[in-house]
């Protein structure tokens, strides 16, 4: 039925039954009482008119206050319509706060810093990070310019350039922020951060690897090469010196092999498509084969003794032979003639430890924390000297974290050095 009727025929049926009930009681009592009762059921009907308009006033005044009444005649849809737009008002405030909330969790979590000001700079709203990143505290900074929160000349001259095609880069608080401004509304900036100094930071490692790297295969090229070039220019070189020739450019050769072989070690321990395959270790045999390795290339200069009280253990036999064997050759290496070397395999207080301790020059404090970075070395003349890649440790880094364990360096200078490689313990008995 049309709405208009719905509202306009019980009002008129109302009005109605007020002159019919007028009328009989003017054709029983008189016109006077019949008058009396048509103006008393018109005042009546007045009256509940004006009491539902006033608590409809008072209602809208203060929706939260009260319960809206069940009305009478027409008020009872109008009430029953105020009563489902309250409803689902509620409901789209509840929505929208839930939004809010996951909106805010969100921009919690996001490492991006974001910052939210008006046209005139003065901070609205920041996250964590944000805060993290620019030294802000909403609470205590809410409503104050960032241009004063924000001390730094280059921020200055970035907002009053209004530049904000390409980001601002900042040293900031010792880190390495970058900054982009994006106008939004109309009245409205974000102020968007980015910590960027772990990427510098591995930006610079991959430049100095490579840069050591071209530097490391360089000087065996430049040997064999310089060899291979006086041999053409005299092909009447006596026996004595080609033979001396080649043993350099062999042993050159095998140094090369050696530091790319180390790099792709290196590299398919760092990728995600090699994960660790698991296997149980026969820990006792792989050390004793680790020392009769290093024996053999102390080739009898060295007192090389080994103690086994620990497991087997699950992990990866080559990647742990690598790093056991890569501790090992360094104590050799750098341990001098007659020295002694101490092979070690035993549970920790809550570990197992396989434990290389030599007697050699032993390392400074200031480089043990540097030691596992690639091609760091302490001494590069005699890294050289006793042909080291400059990778071993950094080999033992990844193999140790892949399974879960750590290095623990301790060393005296010209009294000796403790690699102890700390494991898990993943032990089958």
């Amino acid at each position: 039925m049309n709405p208009k009727l719905l509202f306009w025929v019980p009002a008129l049926l109302r009005l109605g039954t007020v002159f019919i009930v007028g009328g009989v009681v003017w054709w029983m009592a008189g016109p006077i009482a019949g008058l009396a009762i048509a103006l008393a059921g018109a005042v009546a009907a007045l009256f509940v008119q004006l009491s539902y308009l006033h608590q409809l006033g008072e209602w809208l005044n203060d929706p939260q206050s009260g319960r809206l009444p069940d009305g009478w005649g027409a008020w009872t849809d109008v009430f029953a319509r105020l009563y489902r737009l309250r409803r689902e008002d509620e409901r789209n405030q509840q929505e929208l706060a839930e939004w809010l909330a996951r909106f805010r969790q969100a921009m919690h979590l996001l490492p991006e810093g974001v910052a939210i000001m008006d046209d005139v700079l003065f901070l609205e709203w920041c996250n964590p990070a944000a805060e993290r990143h620019l030294g802000l505290t909403i609470e205590r900074d809410k409503g104050l310019r960032v241009t004063n929160l924000v001390r730094h000349p280059d921020f200055i001259d970035y907002i009053i350039l209004g530049r904000y095609e390409q980001p601002l880069t900042l040293s900031f608080r010792g880190r390495k922020i970058e900054c982009r401004i994006i106008p939004f509304e109309n009245r409205r900036q974000i102020l968007v951060t980015h910590d960027a100094t772990d990427t510098e930071r591995i930006e610079a490692m991959r430049r100095d690897f490579i840069a050591n790297a071209s530097h490391e295969l360089r000087t065996p090229l430049t040997v064999i090469v310089g060899f291979l070039e006086i041999a053409m220019s005299d092909p009447g070189l006596d026996t004595a010196t080609r033979t001396a020739h080649l043993k350099l450019m062999t042993e050159q050769g095998q140094r090369m092999q050696r530091l790319i072989e180390d790099m792709l070690t290196l590299s398919r321990l760092e990728s995600d498509e090699f994960p660790l395959r698991r296997e149980r270790v026969d820990v006792a045999a792989l050390v004793e084969s680790v020392a009769l390795e290093a024996r053999a290339l102390s080739g009898g200069r060295h007192e090389i003794t080994v103690e086994i009280d620990g497991p087997d253990i699950m992990g990866s036999m080559e990647e742990l032979r690598s790093a056991f064997a890569n501790l090992a050759s360094n104590a050799v290496r750098y341990s001098p003639q007659g020295g002694c070397i101490a092979l070690s395999w035993k549970r920790g207080a809550d570990d197992l430890q396989f434990a290389v301790a030599d007697c050699g020059i032993g390392i400074d404090p200031q480089h043990i924390s540097r030691l596992t970075e690639r091609f760091y070395r302490v001494d590069k003349s005699r890294s050289r000297e006793t042909q080291g890649t400059g990778l071993g440790l950094a080999i033992v880094k990844h193999v140790l974290l892949r399974h879960g364990g750590r290095l623990k360096i301790s060393s005296t200078p010209g009294e000796g050095s403790t690699f102890i490689a700390s494991l898990p313990n993943t032990s089958m008995t």
